[in-house]
């Protein structure tokens, strides 16, 4: 069970000294600023009201007003600061006398500064901060204890608030809000710092603030990402905006409470060329996102810094991994919930404190930051997606079990395990192959020998309606004597590869050996790829593509040659990365691409890639696409699904599971799941069968195992775990329809599938922290076991009414934890009142499920209401929705009356009927029931549950079913 202690509020650290209160820019009239604000607010969401100076503008000329305020504040504050100085005095007092006595005392500035609220000044790692370099660069130094096992706590050297930052020289309107011009005046302590930074704060719409900071006089380098661009100023925002001259800063509020979402105001602004950085307060602890890291949902506030740098290394808790998102939703007090995306792809680090407080540091770019304003975490979503794209709809034989491991051996090894399991009639859709069935471990090649079968394997696979994916690297063999291996050869003559700074193909080492890294940042580099895919589909016709390697990963630091010396490999700040090298397993960061050096472009080459294995897809086989890949950047939605890399059969690796993939459920990326029964290591048969369960519903279902480890596919397992592992996965088969509607709904507008609890239950404050649970879509619960040698599990309810999905009973939660039976051969799923969840009779394969009858779920909310809705279509033609090839039926009940209406129409839907409703809740056995007019047979039984079989209905009519 997961317990809530509600942090001391900020409200308790006043400010010292009367600090100002920027009116709010109603209407953008002009800019404001505190009367002489030299030092830095505290991390307070009620700011007080000192003296306040305002400009309006009138037309070039502004206007200055000013008025003050004097008295009680002005005698509270003395107080105030009296008692905060005094005990912190006292306090570091008591510490010296237990040393010995004999460090000069702190100047009274930094004993002022609580540690929570204490902003590393020295944030360098493996460096031992001393007094004097802290002093060098102006700050304080106070040591305190070191937390234990070697955990980052308060810094020893930190800001003091009157720390030089920029300043608000001028402000002037433009069509969509703001145009700002800040200027520094004292040089900070990193090279080659911007002396005038350009603001532009661009109110885009309602709910979404655009605040961008660059070099006012030079280019910079920006994520080339395709970006919404607005064309008018919004007209009536939910939140306010109020700058502050000297220092610079942003206070963003939400209107309707007033709430403080953003306060740069706390900690100064640095922007030299290869240092950026930026602090906020937070409106409360409850933070979630900022990918990609194996942690829980909720991230600690407790002096933790996530890295953000893509990295191949095995999922652990304290590294930075595949893939980068630089987004955060916060929860805040009351239910309403704000996400901030930065817009910026060079290596960063996000340091998160206790305050609650959040800093941005990142060595390259600008500070490119979209606010979104929601009110709701899942408004704050789909704001995120207007802007870096809406998620691709796939296929849905890709929603299917796949099944992989690398070490088949063969491809006639790989078709017996398909056979296997279509002896015991497991579902499975697709079957994979990892790279062992290449040729010398190079793209584009088969073995010829070990995987001769190959062609007929995947033949046979599309003879049972299954689907065939491969693994692709985007290492390129570069050892093979010229005219032996075209995708080498070709991409060499056409210039395609990652260049050295010296101009030639930067060698690295992969699997086949020497390798070159194809460059996805040339457009001229897509075709390429299609090309090479062409011809090895004309061979073997493959289904789906895999893309593995790509952040990209390289077994060498560099190159075969090392790196050059210079600023991109040896930053003046390095983040802390793992390796503690940008080059570390990659490539080196000053190879130059076709758009910009890689220093500036590593984090978008998974992005990249897929872009371009999705495009080519889609020209091979002129349907949908579809690519998981393992390293992802904002947008990826887009293009590929993502699974969490090369986890391990340990049942911690199985929780881990859950909030990676809700993370990536914030992130855009709705279809993503872990290696069920994990990679590498040997899995048990309780841990293949609970894991299996869970894996049933991941968005992105594949069971995938290491070479030289025993199989775990369901048939390697005994009968009990085999019949086990095949039932839920026909659960997840006769569920595909909704979960189908809920990709439909992503693709449409940005909704999540796997959906956290408190993004349907904002209010219930218990659940901000659950990661043991999950919801698909708004109706239904899934509650897996995590541990060993467990009969039962726990289960949090939030306030309602929840029905058993298997047999209808209910129980009527006050928001509580409840125990539950949970034996090995059994899941727990539960629907959420007011829910309709359209099911079909499964098949072993999503083309066999798909002409089979819908069964209708409804679970009757308190007030006898239901809801649902199905997107129904062919299932793999391109833009089917925006062609307007699909049907779409919304599902209500009221007053005891089902009723099923046809929005929209195809062909599709009329070789579909609708057989059965099975309606909970029903509190009373009705006297007959009504079907478009005509009396049909039910049976009812408890748990109150009404069901009308044989109903025999046309998906592509609508119908009424009355009980009375």
């Amino acid at each position: 069970m997961f317990e809530l202690t509600r942090l001391p509020g900020p409200g308790a650290l006043r400010a010292a000294r009367p600090e100002g209160r920027a009116p709010s820019f109603s209407g953008f009239r002009g800019w404001s600023s505190a009367r002489k604000m030299k030092s830095y607010q505290k991390l307070t969401t009620a700011v007080p009201q000192p003296a306040a100076c305002g400009l309006e503008e009138e037309g070039a000329a502004p206007k200055a007003a000013c008025r003050g305020k004097l008295a009680p504040w002005w005698v509270g504050s003395g107080l105030l600061v009296a008692a905060v100085l005094l005990s912190a005095v006292t306090v570091w007092v008591l510490r010296q006398v237990s040393r010995g006595w004999h460090v000069p005392a702190p100047p009274p500035k930094c004993l002022l500064v609580p540690e929570s609220h204490r902003f590393d000044c020295y944030p360098e790692t493996r460096v031992v901060v001393t007094q004097e370099l802290c002093e060098s660069r102006g700050c304080c130094f106070i040591e305190t204890p070191l937390p234990a096992g070697g955990k980052r706590g308060v810094p020893w050297c930190f800001y003091p608030r009157d720390f030089p930052s920029y300043a608000l020289q001028s402000l002037n309107q433009s069509a969509l809000g703001m145009v700002g011009r800040l200027v520094r005046r004292q040089k900070a302590y990193y090279p080659r710092d911007i002396e005038t930074l350009r603001l532009d704060v661009e109110f885009e719409t309602d709910t979404r603030l655009h605040l961008k900071i660059t070099d006012a006089a030079n280019p910079r380098y920006e994520v080339p990402l395709e970006v919404p661009q607005a064309t008018k100023r919004a007209e009536n925002p939910i939140y306010s905006v109020e700058l502050s001259r000297d220092p610079f800063g942003v206070l963003l509020r939400r209107r309707a409470t007033g709430t403080v979402l953003l306060n740069t105001t706390v900690a100064p602004l640095i922007f030299a060329d290869q240092f950026l950085q930026i602090s906020t307060a937070l409106p409360s602890p409850f933070l979630y996102g900022l990918g990609e890291h194996r942690s829980s949902l909720l991230h600690s506030l407790d002096w933790s810094t996530l890295t953000l740098w893509a990295r191949d290394v095995s999922p652990a808790e304290s590294f930075n991994l595949y893939g980068a998102h630089p987004f955060y939703l916060v929860m805040e007090q009351g239910g309403d919930a704000h996400g901030v995306f930065l817009l910026n792809s060079n290596a960063m680090e996000v340091a998160l404190q206790p305050a609650p407080a959040l800093t941005w540091r990142t060595i390259g770019g600008v500070l490119d930051f979209y606010i979104f304003l929601g009110p709701d975490p899942n408004m704050v979503i789909q704001q995120y997606q207007q802007v870096i794209g809406f998620p691709a709809m796939p296929p849905l034989w890709g929603l299917g079990f796949h099944l992989c491991r690398w070490g088949y051996g063969s491809s006639n090894e790989t078709w017996q395990t398909v056979k296997a399991l279509r002896n015991y009639q497991i579902p499975q859709d697709a079957q994979w192959n990892d790279i062992d069935y290449m040729n010398g471990y190079r793209d584009f090649t088969f073995d010829p020998e070990k995987f001769a079968s190959l062609p007929s394997l995947v033949e046979d696979l599309h003879k049972h309606g299954q689907r065939y994916v491969m693994i692709l690297d985007p290492g390129i063999s570069s050892t093979n004597p010229h005219g032996s291996y075209w995708p080498f050869d070709e991409g060499l003559r056409r210039g395609l590869f990652i260049n050295t700074t010296q101009g030639q193909p930067l060698i690295g080492q992969v699997w086949p050996g020497f390798t070159a890294f194809a460059d996805f940042s040339n457009q001229d580099t897509h075709q390429w790829w299609l090309e090479n895919l062409q011809r090895f589909h004309a061979q073997v016709p493959f289904d789906g593509l895999w893309i593995d390697m790509n952040e990209p990963s390289n077994f060498l630091d560099g190159s075969e040659d090392g790196c050059p010396p210079g600023d991109l490999e040896s930053p003046p700040y390095m983040p802390a990365v793992l390796g503690d090298s940008l080059s570390a397993k990659t490539v080196c960061v000053s190879a130059k691409q076709s758009i910009s050096v890689h220093y500036n472009l590593h984090n978008l080459y998974g992005l990249m890639e897929a872009k371009a294995t999705a495009s080519a897809l889609v020209q091979i086989r002129g349907k949908r696409p579809l690519v998981i890949s393992r390293s992802t950047f904002p947008s990826q939605g887009r293009y590929s699904g993502h699974w969490l890399g090369d986890n391990r059969s340990q049942w911690k690796d199985m929780y881990y599971s859950i909030p990676g993939l809700l993370s990536f459920s914030l992130f855009g990326i709705p279809l993503v799941g872990a290696d069920i029964c994990g990679f590498s290591g040997s899995t048990s048969e309780e841990l293949c069968t609970r894991w299996t369960q869970l894996g049933a519903f991941y968005p992105f279902a594949r069971n995938h195992n290491t070479q030289n480890e025993k199989a775990q596919d369901p048939t390697a397992f005994s009968p009990a775990a085999r019949t086990a592992m095949k039932d839920v996965l026909l659960t997840r088969y006769s569920l595909l329809p909704f979960l189908y509607t809920l990709f439909h709904r992503a693709h449409l507008q940005g909704d999540t599938v796997a959906r956290p609890l408190f993004f349907e239950f904002p209010q219930d404050v218990t659940t901000y922290g659950m990661d043991r649970q999950f919801l698909w879509g708004r109706g239904l619960l899934v509650t897996p076991v995590l541990e060993p040698g467990a009969d039962s599990v726990m289960g949090y309810f939030p306030r309602g009414v929840w029905y058993d999905f298997y047999t209808g009973s209910s129980v009527n939660s006050s928001g509580e934890t409840l125990k539950m039976s949970a034996p090995l051969d059994h899941l727990n799923l539960h629907v959420r009142e007011g829910a309709i969840l359209p099911t079909q009779k499964p098949g072993i394969t999503t083309e066999a499920s798909r002409g089979n009858p819908l069964r209708l779920i409804v679970a009757l909310s308190q007030s006898a209401t239901a809801w649902g809705d199905l997107f129904w279509d062919d299932g793999e033609s391109l833009d089917t929705f925006e062609r307007g090839s699909y049907s779409y039926l919304v599902f209500n009940v009221t007053q005891n009356i089902f009723t099923s209406t046809v929005l929209h129409a195809s062909a599709e839907a009329t070789y579909v009927t609708i057989d059965t409703l099975r309606i909970f809740g029903v509190r009373e056995r009705p006297n007959k029931v009504i079907l478009n007019g005509q009396e049909k047979p039910f049976s009812y039984l408890d748990p109150q549950v009404l069901t009308v079989s044989n109903l025999g209905l046309s998906l592509s009519q609508g119908f009424s079913l009355r009980w009375l």
